[in-house]
């Protein structure tokens, strides 16, 4: 197991993760910290990062937790939650770019703000506080071991799928472009980036459709593979990407969707 350990491990590395109280950020965030990296968990509820953290430092695993206010929707609240960052450490070996908002709408009544609100938080926040942590990043960046960017795509910015959600999933094939774009920008600074792309997991943003077991049930009845997502699913992701393993990896959008990436409703033969 000693090699697995070494290939896999983020022992001793530094990561800040976005939207990290709740949901898929905080499967992340519990994953690097049983893993040994010390996580900084930063969202528009601070208290709730605080609790957070706490949580995950009663674990007794060997990584540390720390929560604290950052709010992304804004360039003030980007410039403060970089110099939080700054305060509390000289280099960011991982940065995962979680933070997002959704909404919901019938066709004919979506609203003309729904579209700025959400690709303020989805899209312009990814670019700007990852350029602005560029110096953390080239900080804990070297040719074997390279900083790490994630952010957070969706399979319906890969399907064309709107369920209601038009800004949200027109913002998340943004972010999948966007995370190309910047893979390619930032190799030579010897940082990967790369994005997720989940299908449905239980979140605050799918507890509308995930909240109950019967819901998840319901939902990952229409998966591939017959369920929703699970926090080691995305743990394992996680690991991948930030450790050895994954440092030849960038500009992929890593589909953790049970198959709905791939799947249609096309038949050509069959009946």
């Amino acid at each position: 197991m000693a090699y697995l350990d070494e290939l896999f491990s983020v022992a001793g590395k530094t990561a800040l993760v976005t939207g990290a109280a709740t949901g898929i950020g905080r499967m992340a965030a519990t994953a690097l910290v049983r893993a040994g990296a010390g996580v900084m968990i930063a969202s528009r509820k601070g208290d709730d990062c605080i609790k957070v953290a706490g949580e995950l430092n009663a674990l007794g695993a060997s990584g540390r937790a720390e929560g604290f206010a950052g709010d992304v929707s804004s360039e003030a609240g980007i410039a403060a939650l970089v110099a939080e960052v700054t305060a509390r450490t000289d280099r960011l070996h991982i940065l995962i770019n979680n933070a997002g908002v959704s909404w919901g709408a019938p066709l004919e009544s979506f609203p003309y703000h729904a579209w700025a609100k959400v690709f303020g938080v989805n899209v312009t926040a990814v670019f700007h506080l990852t350029r602005e942590l560029l110096p953390l990043l080239e900080a804990a960046a070297t040719d074997a071991d390279p900083a790490r960017v994630i952010n957070l795509g969706s399979v319906m910015g890969t399907q064309p799928l709107a369920d209601d959600a038009y800004s949200y999933t027109a913002s998340k094939a943004a972010v999948h472009h966007l995370t190309r774009t910047l893979a390619l920008e930032f190799a030579a600074r010897r940082i990967t980036v790369n994005a997720f792309a989940p299908g449905p997991f239980q979140s605050r943003m799918t507890a509308f459709a995930t909240g109950t077991d019967e819901q998840a049930r319901h939902v990952g009845g229409h998966v591939p593979i017959g369920r929703i997502g699970a926090p080691d699913d995305i743990a394992g992701a996680t690991l991948y990407l930030c450790s050895r393993a994954g440092s030849y990896v960038t500009g992929a959008i890593l589909p953790i969707d049970g198959g709905q990436s791939v799947q249609h409703g096309l038949t050509l033969f069959k009946e």
